[in-house]
């Protein structure tokens, strides 16, 4: 990949992107590349864990969910060789729960796809205070279907087991899963 762009006063931007979308990966690549990172590319969870012991980046972009783990085990890796870099998780699946955890095990900041690359540069260079309120913040029917969700996955996708703990008719649940999620 190119070389980053380094001034006296600043440090070289080398950045690991952990993605198993390719297509979407090459494109943040390029795009991070003409930013002046020296982006180093993994679309798995093993691959990523490896190229952060030899490469050890200042920054880290890294999605949740990739075909062969979770990659918030690519950030624990990370966080054991490389403790001051930036890592911004990514994710389709986005959750308070999963946010925590990110940021439990080392993240910096949690985005959900689909985010740019002016979003995830922001969020790499952000130093520090408050993060600002975001533009379009879920709905309240949103997080209720994203707890939900959760609930379900963590049951193993059993249905009347998720209504139990969410005491819940079981025949509501089924109305609330098979319906698309709120905005």
């Amino acid at each position: 990949m190119a070389e980053p762009i380094e001034t006296a006063n600043e440090p070289e931007l080398s950045l690991l992107i952990v993605d198993d979308d390719e297509p979407w990966l090459n494109r943040l690549a390029r795009a991070m590349e003409s930013r002046g990172y020296a982006v180093t590319c993994a679309s798995s969870v093993a691959e990523g864990v490896k190229l952060g012991k030899s490469v050890k980046p200042n920054y880290a972009v890294i999605d949740m969910r990739l075909e062969d783990g979770n990659g918030l085990d690519v950030v624990e890796s990370l966080r054991d060789v490389s403790p001051d870099a930036r890592v911004i998780m990514l994710t389709g699946y986005g959750n308070i729960a999963t946010a925590v955890e990110a940021v439990k095990r080392g993240a910096v900041d949690y985005l959900a796809k689909p985010a740019d690359a002016d979003e995830i540069h922001a969020a790499l260079m952000a130093q520090g205070g408050k993060a600002a309120p975001p533009d379009n913040p879920m709905s309240a029917d949103r997080v209720r279907w994203e707890h939900i969700q959760r609930v379900f996955e963590l049951c193993d996708r059993n249905v009347s087991e998720t209504a139990r703990r969410l005491n819940m008719h079981r025949r509501t649940l089924q109305r609330i899963l098979a319906k698309r999620a709120p905005r």
